[in-house]
């Protein structure tokens, strides 16, 4: 994660899962008021929202990247599974049932979140077996 390109790449992804977040059709708009989602109701609560979570993916990578390498490995493994596994679900939930009313952007962004932990984890794990 050394290159200054990934970052710039993360940058824009998480512009732009803020973008998709924020912007729902009238159905999303509907369900965003009544369940009370304060965090992706505008743009720029979105964006913040996107990267407190990248960056705490980004928080969690390094801090275990410090360990030594079995150990980081493993971790990373699990994390890396995890958060596929969260892309999986979010995908599914999001393509089926209500969630497919609320609009092709809406649910590209909630499905580009878990995508982005799947990224940052799988570009960790990578470094780390360099």
């Amino acid at each position: 994660m050394r290159t200054p390109v990934f970052y710039v790449f993360l940058i824009v992804l998480i512009i732009l899962d803020g973008w998709l977040l924020a912007h729902p059709n009238l159905i999303g708009q509907a369900g965003v008021f009544f369940f009370d989602y304060t965090t992706i109701e505008t743009f720029p609560k979105a964006v913040g929202t996107v990267s407190i979570v990248v960056g705490a993916c980004l928080l969690i990578s390094w801090l275990v990247g410090r360990l030594s390498q079995p150990v980081a490995i493993g971790i990373i493994v699990a994390l890396l599974a995890a958060s596929a596994y969260y892309l999986f679900q979010s995908f599914t939930q999001y393509n089926s049932g209500i969630y497919k009313l609320t609009g092709a952007g809406f649910r590209a962004g909630a499905i580009l979140l878990p995508g982005l932990a799947v990224l940052i984890f799988g570009n960790t794990l990578v470094s780390k077996l360099r």
